[in-house]
């Protein structure tokens, strides 16, 4: 007998964060699975979970654990069977899930640039030297003290209205946020930001990409998820990801990597620094988009090979 499809009386239960982006983004998840299948916004329930890294805000990330901080309690819940689906922003996952989970469902990736938020200045070109910045993302402060050894980098955490508010009281003159968060917020109009070119600024691994983690056992939630995923996405973070977990990648370890997919091929950059910004080391590759996996993995083990042994260590 086939499963019903989720109703009212038996909605789907979708586990997020409770931020207004994480909210956004599950969402977004509920919409499209709503007008693949013809579903009511009823037939779904939305269920915000606080995980670690929503508790501890007065410490920067890399100092409380990796990237497991924003996943944990919500995977703990979709293995007790609190929830159905769990929506997450991609570069916030670690490359392994637990057993028993899984993500085979990605939605339509966004822009995947990192934008310059200042309330002084234009863009970051104009932020002159000894500046203060804020950011809690290890890879952009490596990123910028790498080409800009002379600026003063500062803890930056918060959502964008309390970022925002930390810029109005001069915690910091400028700070970093992902385009695709302002975009699915829906903020582009209300933000000062400059988009950075990833030519200098190379993103976070699966940056602007939103991940559907279900039950390796629930076949009914991966048939209903099937009708929502991305092909093209799928394809590149396989590459992007595959780049991470050769490198061992954490919230600890600044680490870039995009893959662009163009006439069937795919493009791979990626990039390790050190995270006081004393080294940068950048690979490309380039091959068939079917062969994703295998050139990050490839492309780590290149990097890996040329950075020796603690160049990750502070």
């Amino acid at each position: 007998m086939t499963k019903q499809l989720p109703s009212p009386d038996t909605p789907l239960r979708i586990g997020t964060r409770g931020s207004p982006l994480a909210l956004a983004q599950a969402h977004e998840t509920r919409a499209r699975l709503m007008a693949a299948h013809g579903l009511p916004e009823a037939a779904f329930e939305v269920v915000v979970i606080k995980t670690t890294g929503d508790k501890v805000l007065d410490r920067p990330l890399g100092e409380i654990g990796g990237k497991g901080l924003f996943t944990k309690e919500i995977e703990d819940a979709m293995l007790a069977g609190d929830i159905d689906i769990a929506v997450h922003s991609m570069k916030d996952m670690p490359v392994d899930q637990p057993e028993g989970l899984m993500l085979d469902c990605y939605l339509k990736r966004e822009d995947v640039r990192d934008a310059f938020v200042s309330l002084k200045w234009a863009s970051l070109a104009e932020v002159p030297e000894g500046a203060v910045v804020g950011t809690s993302s290890l890879r952009r402060r490596a990123q910028l003290k790498h080409g800009r050894p002379d600026l003063h980098v500062v803890e930056f955490r918060g959502n964008v209205q309390t970022r925002l508010r930390k810029l109005a009281d001069e915690v910091a003159g400028a700070t970093f946020l992902a385009m695709a968060g302002l975009t699915r917020l829906g903020m582009l109009d209300e933000v000062p930001h400059a988009p950075i070119e990833t030519t200098d600024m190379l993103p976070a691994v699966a940056q602007g990409a939103i991940g559907i983690e279900r039950r390796v056992t629930d076949e009914h939630t991966g048939e209903l998820l099937a009708a929502i995923h991305h092909h093209e996405t799928g394809l590149r973070l396989a590459a992007e990801r595959a780049f991470l977990r050769g490198l061992d990648g954490s919230c600890q370890t600044p680490i870039g990597g995009l893959a662009v997919l163009a006439d069937g091929q795919l493009h791979l950059r990626g990039e390790i620094v050190r995270p006081d910004g004393s080294e940068s080391l950048t690979c490309a590759m380039e091959g068939s988009a079917s062969d994703g996996a295998a050139m990050g993995a490839a492309a780590a083990e290149e990097l890996r090979g040329r950075a020796g042994p603690g160049f990750f260590e502070m």
